[in-house]
């Protein structure tokens, strides 16, 4: 874990950026925009918007390795250590700008020039970080220094959220360490809110999982040959290393790290994510349990978008379909799900 390639990790962050601010800018107006593109030529409508986006995208970045280029030639002869600071602070706000774009035109962009901009956006951060060591003074370096170190490193990460096999295993109520158990739990209740904060599953084995109600945010770590079967959930789902799993979930924002021989059913504002992983299969979500109607309206997803079947393989960067996933054929889907809606609470 510890050697994975910084340039994956660097994505991964970019990656969370980008869903967060999608997801708080552009999901209020995701229908009415669908609505718009299918009243035209949907064909030759994405294609003018995915070459207007290419061109604005790619004369940013010609910009930026531009300014990049001109700084490192000014700053050998320059002693000025503040002005280069503060050039350094514009040309990283220039490339947060450029993921804020691609953000906000992914919901119509083929998905490998989704992965490929983002990939750019990341190059051009280490470009800049390698400028950024080389220019500012040595004392930065030195031992005696180590605060100084650590505050850089804050500069780096300040805007990147952790990766995800450090989020799951946050200390969080949840299902741990269980082997061939039913483990249900409802979070509906009398109370005016019916939602709870964060609820994680961990290190499981042969275990049927069953939850009802809402949660804010989901977690899913080391799962082996599991059923799990949840209600929506406002913010994302996280998960990471599950094999030979059913996973019936519901989510603005899902993201799937190190799935093997796993079946998803989903319903998802934006498209799911999936890293490292391979023999993945993706269907419809199609859990009921009593109340799950309001559920899901409460949540903001109620109606099928049917993002479920486009899923982005993130380290798959080439134009064809990944290899490492599949829609479930019609014939193999589970058609429905239902589970009580009463548990430990």
């Amino acid at each position: 874990m510890e050697d994975e390639d910084p340039r994956s990790e660097t994505v991964d962050e970019a990656l969370q950026k980008k869903h967060h601010d999608m997801l708080e800018r552009f999901s209020a107006r995701h229908q009415a925009r669908k609505s718009d593109s299918a009243s035209s030529s949907s064909s030759s409508s994405t294609f003018e918007s995915t070459s207007s986006f290419l061109s604005q995208f790619a004369d940013s970045k010609r910009s930026i390795e531009s300014r990049i280029a001109e700084l490192r030639l000014a700053s050998s002869s320059s002693e000025d250590s503040s002005k280069i600071r503060s050039d350094l602070a514009e040309i990283s706000s220039s490339i947060d700008d450029l993921e804020k774009l691609v953000a906000a035109n992914s919901y119509f962009l083929p998905s490998y020039e989704v992965r490929s901009s983002l990939r750019s956006a990341s190059d051009l951060k280490q470009s800049l970080d390698a400028l950024s060591a080389a220019v500012l003074p040595k004392k930065k370096f030195s031992f005696k220094s180590k605060p100084s170190s650590s505050s850089a490193t804050k500069i780096q990460k300040r805007d990147l959220a952790p990766p995800p096999t450090n989020v799951v295993v946050r200390d969080s109520p949840g299902f741990r360490n269980k082997r061939g158990e039913t483990l249900a739990k409802s979070f509906r209740s009398s109370s005016s809110s019916s939602s709870m904060g964060e609820f994680t599953l961990s290190d499981l084995d042969s275990c049927r999982v069953h939850l009802t109600g809402i949660v804010n945010a989901l977690f899913i770590h080391r799962l082996r040959n599991c059923s799990v079967y949840t209600g929506p959930v406002l913010g994302s789902i996280l998960i990471d290393d599950v094999e030979d799993c059913v996973l019936v979930v519901a989510s603005h924002q899902i993201r799937i790290h190190r799935a093997k021989k796993s079946d998803f059913y989903l319903r998802v504002r934006s498209r799911p994510i999936i890293e490292d992983s391979s023999g993945v299969r993706f269907g419809p979500y199609c859990l009921g349990y009593g109340g799950i109607e309001e559920d899901l309206k409460t949540a903001g997803l109620e109606e099928e978008t049917e993002s479920w079947a486009n899923v982005d393989d993130f380290l798959w960067l080439r134009a064809v379909h990944s290899p490492n996933w599949s829609l479930l054929p019609q014939e193999e889907r589970l058609s429905s799900v239902s589970i009580s809606g009463e548990g430990d609470s």
